[in-house]
């Protein structure tokens, strides 16, 4: 799954659409956080498409980086 739009950012939490790049579902997920740790262990690893079942790294797909809004240490 990958973010395609993020919504109702506030500090570092988020909702976002994410799509699957196997089948290219459109999920819409509440919860995100925005910080190193969701964008390149959480989404790769956790976030399964609720069609197909499969996460980025089942599928063999190497994400690019997303930038945070905040830099990483970074007191909001």
């Amino acid at each position: 799954m990958k973010i395609i739009k993020r919504m109702n950012q506030y500090r570092r939490d988020f909702d976002a659409d994410l799509e699957c790049e196997g089948c290219g579902n459109i999920d819409h997920r509440t919860g995100c956080y925005d910080d190193r740790y969701f964008h390149d262990e959480v989404v790769p690893n956790e976030i399964r498409c609720s069609k197909c079942g499969k996460t980025r790294n089942e599928l063999g797909i190497k994400g690019e980086r997303v930038e945070t809004k905040y830099p990483e240490g970074f007191q909001v």
